[in-house]
């Protein structure tokens, strides 16, 4: 699994010009799996995730997590996450879990935030989705297991 934590002040998702969900002050989460990826490793993400100390403190130094700013949560499936550009001009997709191996880890992966924070927004996978959102910092961080 591999998953790209953006730190943002707002964000937005569309689908076909309709609002489908929002966020303030928190992560945007972008996830891609691989057919070696189960649920166990879902749970070790979303942990590290919301344990992360990316928020800035009293002393402007980054020590605070999700939970202490009461930051959201927006998770997006995203399987280019495994795509591989460096051999050809078109980029290899092999890598990532196909639709049936894929979408049952994603709703994991919710249900595991959702769990821990109460609520989550989300995407919708397999879409074609566009994400209004501003940048935080920008912080980015890359988690892989």
């Amino acid at each position: 699994m591999r998953a790209i934590v953006q730190r943002v002040n707002h964000a937005v998702l569309t689908v076909d010009d309709k609002e489908i969900s929002r966020i303030g002050e928190g992560y945007i989460v972008f996830v891609g799996y691989s057919d070696k990826d189960d649920f166990d490793i879902c749970k070790y993400i979303v942990d590290r995730i919301i344990g992360m100390r990316i928020f800035k403190d009293d002393n402007n130094k980054l020590n605070k997590s999700l939970l202490d700013v009461g930051g959201e949560v927006m998770v997006v499936s995203n399987f280019t996450l495994y795509g591989n550009a460096f051999s050809g001009r078109r980029p290899d997709f092999s890598k990532s879990a196909k639709y049936d191996v894929a979408k049952p880890l994603y709703d994991f992966t919710v249900e595991e935030f959702a769990h821990r924070l109460g609520r989550v927004a989300t995407g919708v996978f397999g879409e074609h989705m566009h994400i209004d959102m501003s940048n935080d910092g920008p912080i980015t961080m890359i988690l892989e297991k």
